[in-house]
């Protein structure tokens, strides 16, 4: 078609949806032109949203095919997006944003530069009015001005063609009237409008009509052709409109009239359909009135008259209905609609070349719009900044629970058999349990370092001899003190056992013969064993300095777990992300502007957490400040994954708080921050190392007390790593920029 005027923008061919066993939409076929007004009508849930997100590209079809402006919408959405607007059903701009953010906000969106964004914002407000109310919060304005912004950010980029969802729902008649005025001004400007409603007079205002029911197209063309259908005004009848007294109450008995074939009440009048004997004054005679005192009067039918009839047809048609276009005399001239009908399709508009697609677009619009939210929520920044201190403070404070089961190295420079009985002695407690043999210091010390083991036993090689001799032998038992729980036991369980292991001595020899079982080395009577357990990196055994480190990563997956999820599933809620998802904006660039202010203020309230950790509690540092860091952002990362995995997952902010906790139960139970891991069953010790906070806590508490090097963290850090790029890949495979 050489008139770029009529060309077809919209083509739709037996489009279908289904979800699950609901067929939301069933063979839909329609043609829009440029600069049309089309008008897709339908009572609430009949398919008219699900078209648009199909048209749209954020709703893949079931079967069918859509092109808009050349472009396929399933496989081309990207590419449509950077040519139409869309106004969705409900408001669904950032209420904590103002009139100028929000408008700005689209234009970055857009990829407009400030000089563009700063010219067509002054064409849409000249447009909308909204000149006087740039400074005004979104969620103040009344329900006409927020569809007069909704129109301005959804025209910001100049479209082509605009989508509006029932844009006139829930505002009053002279604000619907005010926004049908700014339509008819854009169709004049060749913008073409998709419009669904449910409202008969805005039908009337289009220049062509869908009538949607129950999933199926009943009937499409203009109001005029739709009007002079067969189906609405039957051969052999009459349309009249009847002017009587208490017209509700009497509409059952107008109905039952001899003749009339439908009544419908019509304001303060009757429209009745009746057979074409029944006249207007046999008609009066069986109201017992008069023509003129009834005020009847032949009227043509309606597009509601249209609408009904035809809803009525279908109900009574277990036969799903073709699609009723008005029969035309040839070809000459036909609407769009007609040409569907008839099969005449006119040529597809070739699409013209448009820009690639970075993959970081809309990222600096993404990033802008969240600060401000954090900005215009001071509950949030109390959330993010002073809870985590007070949980710091009471868990730190109030938390000291006892432990059992201790892994334990031994160093056995001796090797025979009475140092073997000694190390039996100590796992016989069920306190201990052996888990390495070394052969040298370095290895000794490194199991210690890396928390591996919580005990180390060394035995002097003059062990078994001085035994023999009867003399006293020191044997060295260093106790890992960052737990203060293990540490008490180790401690209290090693003294006890080598008093008891000294008296058996002492009582054998004493058997035997009348001597001391063992001197001193002042020469004096004493045990023969002497147990020297040393604590090490917490010798005071303070609690604060055990729970306190694990705190601080529990703390932090905490607030960037739930912020995280919250914001996303916030914004479904609201409608805000589906209006996202119709822009531009990449998936890359959505998700990074999303989680890059949330691991900003992670990483402060990180360092807030630490310096409580210092200042108040006084557990110093001993390793590197850079390497904790560093390894903490590691951590953040993983916990911003998790909160994206539970925004794909929750519907609503209740259930994001519910799934959140199933994430955050098995983090404080199951980590190690609370229960010792080595005293769990096996199975649930499997699957604490699926737990990020496992592995955090550990290098927490190894940075910070022991002084632990990132060698000595190495199996800590490759299992927080390999859960960060697990959590992160199936959490961005499942967050798609479409509706489920």
């Amino acid at each position: 078609m050489s008139d770029q005027s009529s060309a077809v923008v919209i083509d739709v061919h037996e489009l279908s949806r289904s979800f699950g066993e609901l067929v939301a939409v069933r063979d839909v076929s329609f043609q829009v032109q440029r600069a049309s007004i089309f008008g897709l009508l339908g009572p609430n849930g009949s398919g008219k949203s699900t078209i648009i997100r199909m048209l749209l590209g954020i709703l893949s079809p079931t079967s069918g095919s859509a092109n808009v402006l050349g472009y396929d919408a399933e496989r081309d959405a990207e590419q449509i997006k950077r040519r139409v607007g869309y106004m969705s059903q409900q408001f669904s701009l950032y209420a904590d944003l103002s009139v100028r953010e929000n408008i700005e906000f689209y234009g970055r969106i857009y990829g407009l530069s400030s000089d563009r964004i700063a010219e067509r914002q002054a064409v849409v407000l000249g447009l909308t009015g909204l000149e006087d109310r740039l400074d005004q919060l979104a969620g103040t304005l009344s329900g006409g001005w927020k569809q007069r912004l909704a129109l301005a950010c959804s025209l910001i980029h100049d479209p082509e063609i605009l989508f509006l969802d029932e844009p006139t729902a829930g505002i009053d008649p002279v604000a619907r009237r005010q926004l049908w005025d700014l339509l008819f001004e854009l169709s004049g400007r060749g913008v073409t409008l998709f419009v669904t409603t449910h409202y008969m007079d805005e039908a009337e205002r289009c220049t062509d009509v869908g009538y949607i029911y129950m999933s199926q197209l009943l009937v499409l063309g203009k109001p005029s052709d739709l009007k002079s259908l067969p189906a609405v005004s039957p051969a052999g009848s009459r349309r009249y409109e009847l002017r009587v007294p208490r017209p509700a109450e009497r509409l059952s008995e107008i109905r039952k009239l001899d003749g009339v074939r439908d009544a419908t009440l019509f304001g303060e009048t009757v429209h009745v359909m009746v057979d074409e004997h029944l006249t207007p004054k046999n008609l009066a005679a069986e109201l017992s009135t008069s023509v003129d005192e009834a005020d009847i009067r032949e009227v043509p039918p309606t597009l509601e008259d249209v609408f009904v009839t035809l809803t009525k047809n279908a109900q009574e048609d277990t036969v799903p209905p073709e699609p009723i276009v008005p029969a035309p005399d040839n070809a000459q001239g036909l609407t769009v609609s007609q040409k569907v009908g008839l099969g005449v399709v006119p040529p597809e508009a070739p699409a013209p070349p448009t820009k690639r697609s970075r993959p970081f677009a809309g990222l600096l619009a993404i990033l802008v719009k969240e600060f401000y939210h954090i900005r215009r929520q001071p509950s949030t920044i109390f959330f993010m900044l002073v809870v985590p201190v007070m949980q710091t403070i009471i868990f730190g404070y109030a938390i000291d629970i006892q432990v059992e089961h201790i892994p334990m190295v031994v160093f056995n420079m001796d090797g025979r058999q009475p140092s073997q009985q000694l190390v039996d002695s100590f796992v016989n407690t069920r306190r201990f349990d052996t888990v390495a043999y070394v052969e040298d210091d370095d290895t000794f010390h490194h199991w210690m370092a890396t928390g591996d083991a919580k005990v180390g036993m060394k035995i002097p090689p003059y062990y078994s001899d001085r035994l023999l001799r009867g003399e006293q032998v020191e044997v060295q038992v260093l106790i890992d003190g960052s737990d203060s729980q293990v540490a008490t036991t180790a401690l209290n369980t090693s003294q006890l056992l080598g008093v008891n292991l000294s008296l058996q001595l002492a009582k054998q020899k004493a058997e035997a013969v009348q001597l001391a079982p063992a001197r001193d080395p002042t020469g004096k009577a004493d045990l023969p064993i002497d147990i020297r357990p040393r604590l090490l990196y917490n010798p005071d055994l303070e609690s604060d300095h055990f729970f306190v480190p694990g705190l601080v990563g529990i703390i932090l997956q905490l607030v960037t777990l739930f912020l995280t999820s919250f914001a996303i599933v916030r914004e479904r809620e609201l409608g805000t992300l589906e209006q996202l998802f119709v822009t531009p904006v990449s998936r890359a660039g959505l998700l990074l502007g999303k989680l890059i202010p949330y691991a900003i203020v992670g990483f402060i309230e990180t360092l807030i957490m630490l310096t409580v950790m210092i200042y108040l509690f006084g557990v110093p540092i001993r390793g590197s400040v850079g390497l904790l860091l560093s390894l903490s952002m590691l951590f953040m990362v993983c916990s911003l994954g998790l909160g994206l995995l539970v925004s794909t997952i929750a519907k609503s902010q209740v259930e994001a708080v519910q799934f959140a906790f199933i994430v955050m139960l098995p983090s404080v139970l199951l980590s190690g921050f609370v229960f010792p891991r080595s005293q769990m069953p096996l199975p649930i010790y499997l699957i604490t190392f699926a737990i990020p906070a496992t592995y955090f806590i550990e290098i927490l508490r190894g940075i910070v007390l022991r002084g632990a090097g990132l060698m000595d963290l190495v199996p800590m850090v490759t299992g927080l790593t390999i859960c960060a790029i697990v959590v992160l890949t199936i959490s961005v495979t499942r967050f798609r920029k479409q509706l489920e």
